[in-house]
């Protein structure tokens, strides 16, 4: 077998690879007398076929098997020969077939990129910190209390914070319209939940009220059959409520607390708002490190790991959208190459992290991961038995260890910048912004 290598832009590679004659034949000739000894056609007795009559018959067929097989074959001894790394199917196009002549086919494939590793030491990290203080503690129970607020009918007339259950039926020039009816339908008055004005004409009604209640939809409403357009909608208040706030004894008992005492709510709160903040915090050292990798390194990445991660990508927004997506049109590419993109660079970046540093998912981690994973649940032994029964769901948890281990691998090398910051700031960035 020879082989010549061409590199024909950036990552991609050109084999061209010849195979003698006479390999192909033999080859050839060794399957075309096993067919002989073991295909039954009429006229001959078994084992007695005529080679002749079996090459005319089974000839090209078996040929061409042998042709496909050995370019397979030849392209992989190749690849070793030369020591590539293939990112991806080869592309392979036959140039001389005829029998009696040298095969020739090339190869054409991106490989994989050299990385060099950027001077960890150069990465820039703020690690944030933050605890759950006792106003932190107070102000979540506060909102789970009204999270958990009971509705209370009243005999009175509607104000901001109220419920109102309603029958409503919208037309726009006279003409109903899609999804503009509703009965017993339960609106909190404030919320936004509909469209502006709406619950601004049902404050200060009461129940057995009828109104009309006039609003015009936005002209980016999702609905483009009403969007820009005045609705009329004729109305009739069945009931207000008011929320009746739970009291702290109340609000344990109905979060399941066992002996529903406030102190062991609060403390059963703590935790889950310390598990919460703990998960955010990493998640944001960890958005750091893969930034900074991503921004420390430059170097091109190989198209058909980049057209496979984009089909990847394609696929989930297709499962979002409508099922499998039989029903939707084709994507463009374009929409999520940027995004795929940085998820291959990022994977061969953090690939070879592992890999020149021999870093390894241990064993005692794993174990902690898989702890940590069950502890939300009511029978933590189940779950962790549940991932240790099956290999694959092992792995996983394995993958997620040796993310971590990355994480925690740069961040000991990098430059890293502490800032202590509030619960807020860190749970309700949003809410702390608007404030």
């Amino acid at each position: 077998m020879q082989v010549s290598v061409e590199t024909t832009n950036g990552l991609e590679r050109k084999l061209t690879i010849t195979v003698l004659a006479s390999s192909i034949d033999d080859t050839v000739n060794s399957k075309m007398k096993e067919l002989a000894r073991t295909q039954r056609l009429n006229g001959f007795r078994p084992g007695k076929v005529p080679m002749s009559v079996i090459k005319r018959k089974f000839g090209a067929h078996v040929r061409n098997d042998v042709v496909s097989d050995t370019m397979q074959r030849s392209f992989y001894e190749a690849v070793v020969q030369e020591k590539l790394q293939p990112a991806g199917a080869p592309q392979i196009e036959p140039v001389i077939m005829e029998e009696g002549k040298d095969l020739e086919f090339t190869a054409t494939f991106d490989i994989y990129p050299e990385i060099a590793l950027e001077d960890l030491s150069k990465v820039s990290i703020e690690k944030l910190s933050a605890e759950v203080e006792d106003e932190d503690l107070n102000k979540m129970v506060d909102k789970l209390r009204e999270q958990q607020a009971n509705w209370v009918e009243v005999k009175r007339k509607s104000k901001s914070g109220d419920q109102v259950v309603i029958s409503f039926s919208g037309t726009i020039d006279g003409e109903e319209f899609a999804g503009g009816q509703a009965d017993n339908f339960e609106l909190e008055l404030g919320s936004n939940q509909m469209i502006p004005g709406f619950e601004d004409q049902l404050i200060d009604t009461k129940a057995e009220q009828e109104l009309e209640v006039k609003v015009t939809f936005p002209e980016d409403y999702q609905n483009k059959d009403v969007a820009g357009k005045e609705a009329l909608f004729a109305t009739k208040v069945k009931s207000v409520n008011k929320k009746d706030i739970l009291k702290m004894g109340e609000l344990a008992e109905k979060l399941g607390i066992e002996d529903s005492s406030i102190g062991s709510m609060k403390a059963d709160i703590r935790k889950n708002m310390e598990r919460e903040l703990s998960q955010v915090l990493s998640s944001k050292v960890k958005e750091q490190v893969m930034d900074a990798l991503v921004s420390a390194h430059d170097f091109e990445i190989p198209r058909a790991l980049l057209d496979q991660e984009i089909e990847n990508l394609k696929k989930q927004a297709m499962q979002q959208f409508g099922g499998d997506g039989a029903n939707l049109p084709d994507l463009p590419s374009e929409l999520f190459e940027e995004k795929a993109s940085r998820r291959v660079k990022l994977g061969l970046i953090v690939g070879e992290v592992i890999k020149q540093n021999k870093l390894t998912a241990e064993k005692d981690k794993v174990k902690a991961k898989l702890e940590e994973l069950a502890s939300v649940y009511e029978k933590p032994e189940e779950v962790i038995n549940y991932y240790l029964a099956d290999e694959n769901r092992l792995n996983e948890v394995e993958q997620l260890v040796l993310e971590d281990t990355v994480i925690d691998f740069v961040e000991n090398g990098a430059a890293v910048s502490s800032k202590n910051v509030s619960f807020d700031e860190i749970m309700n960035p949003e809410k702390v912004e608007a404030d």
